[in-house]
């Protein structure tokens, strides 16, 4: 439970803001867990769309896992099984790890209760982050690791630009 989560999102709504987003690390291909976290956090993104929000759904699975390939099937079991239960109106964002199947989301790129499916690049380098997210129809990039990869803050304009 999330005390004044409400009162907090009328406040954000007041101020302009158009979504938030809840994240979770997925570790293993356990089913039970993955199901009990994307349960949880649409119980959030219902919440968050009743106080006229757009929730950014983050079950991000750890792209390095050994049976990370089991675990995005559970996942897309799970995503599934939410997103239908979602009612028209109800408009969510999707926050996922790039997955080693060309297309795993294309369901629910095409699902109408979905906005956007975004694309986190999970500690894969640039290269190999865009290179995932071009066999990925209709997803678009949210990279933060990727798109910092060799910059520092101590870089001169020319350097930062060059990078």
């Amino acid at each position: 439970e999330i005390p004044g989560l409400e009162k907090t999102l009328a406040r954000a709504k007041l101020l302009g803001i158009a979504g938030t987003k809840m994240r979770s690390r997925i570790g293993a291909a356990n089913e039970e867990g993955i199901k009990s976290v994307v349960k949880q956090q649409f119980a959030l993104a219902k919440r968050i769309c009743r106080c006229g929000l757009v929730p950014i759904v983050e079950p991000e699975v750890d792209a390095f896992i050994g049976d990370k390939g089991h675990a995005e099937e559970i996942l897309l079991n799970a995503l599934h099984a939410e997103l239908h239960l979602l009612q028209p109106g109800e408009l969510i964002m999707l926050k996922l790890t790039l997955p080693d199947i060309d297309d795993l989301y294309a369901s629910c790129v095409a699902h109408p209760n979905v906005v956007r499916v975004l694309a986190l690049s999970g500690g894969f380098d640039r290269a190999e982050a865009c290179a995932r997210l071009k066999r990925q129809s209709g997803v678009i990039a949210s990279f933060s690791r990727a798109l910092t990869e060799g910059l520092s803050r101590d870089m001169d304009d020319a350097t930062f630009s060059k990078a």
